[in-house]
């Protein structure tokens, strides 16, 4: 299975133009208020306590959103582990588009990006760019896990995402990333003020299901780019440092399970041992047997002793 779903032309610039001052505010905002907001959540929290609907609402657009990214951006969209329907493929770009984690394109770009450069130069978020010293690490570390969102050069779409470039629904919904924010927000400070019929509950909703929710799924997300490439277990073969945190599994509906994924990157499970819970291939089996997505990449025996071999060797 190869590494990276759409990677044409090879010729073509890694990066393409620079992110505009709007995209790049956005960006540090995204990064900066949901701590700030948090802060301000278990502040709220110790004054006067968190709800059991501030506690529904967040776990829901956790997993509702969560869930977007893992199945849809990467596993669909990014590596084509399943075929979806049409409507399927349009759920799956809003509902990742509602994780601000950056729009569909720019979000598969990035991401082909780093398996076509796993851990070397040219891998827009690897942590062992800088040297193996203590003080190389940590700045590797925060390269990894957040610090290459300051970096302005925009992946080159075109040449990591052509194929999403040229499909008219995803290239809409891409359109439509700044209002799929809004609405990210937006909704559970709806669903607050509704259910709890006050302005207070809208306020902590939004902060607990809105705000705080986007700042934990980031760094869970982040995680996978940091922690999953400098410590874990690695009993499959791969060209990189991709490893297995078990610790991380269920906050990233199996995202963790990182060293299988860079050995068989268009696997859709990847949590393959016993006792290793992914969510997100459990998702993609339901989905699956309603006829809502086929010609799924289920892993085989076979292919995984290969792999396990090839670690081995």
């Amino acid at each position: 299975m190869s590494t990276v779903a759409s990677e044409q032309p090879t010729t073509a610039p890694l990066v393409e133009g620079r992110k505009s001052v709007l995209e790049q505010s956005l960006v540090i905002a995204f990064m900066i208020i949901p701590v700030v907001a948090l802060v301000a959540a278990v502040m709220l929290t110790w004054g006067w306590g968190i709800t059991l609907l501030d506690v529904v609402i967040a776990t829901i657009a956790y997993f509702g959103t969560g869930l977007g990214v893992t199945v849809g951006f990467h596993r669909h969209f990014t590596h084509k582990s399943f075929k979806a329907t049409r409507p399927m493929k349009v759920a799956l770009a809003i509902t990742g588009s509602l994780a601000f984690q950056g729009s569909i394109v720019s979000w598969v770009a990035d991401h082909r990006r780093h398996h076509a450069f796993s851990d070397k130069e040219g891998d827009p978020h690897s942590p062992w760019l800088f040297g193996t010293g203590p003080l190389a690490l940590v700045r590797g570390f925060w390269h990894a896990h957040m610090g290459w969102l300051f970096d302005r050069d925009k992946t080159n779409a075109r040449r990591f995402a052509p194929d999403l470039l040229a499909d008219r629904d995803v290239a809409a919904v891409d359109r439509q990333f700044v209002l799929l924010t809004v609405v990210s927000l937006g909704v559970p400070a709806l669903l607050g003020g509704l259910l709890s019929w006050s302005w207070w509950g809208a306020l902590t909703a939004f902060l607990w299901g809105g705000l705080v929710r986007v700042g934990l799924l980031h760094h869970v997300t982040w995680s996978i780019n940091s922690i999953c490439h400098m410590a874990g277990r690695r009993p499959f073969g791969t060209r990189d440092r991709s490893a297995n945190v078990w610790w991380l599994a269920v906050l990233s509906f199996g995202e963790s399970w990182h060293n299988l994924h860079h050995a068989d990157p268009t696997c859709a499970r990847h949590g393959v041992k016993r006792g290793q819970i992914d969510m997100s291939a459990r998702l993609i089996w339901l989905f699956e047997k309603f006829g809502w997505v086929h010609s799924v990449r289920w892993p085989t025996p076979q292919r995984l002793e290969r792999l396990a071999r090839r670690s081995a060797a």
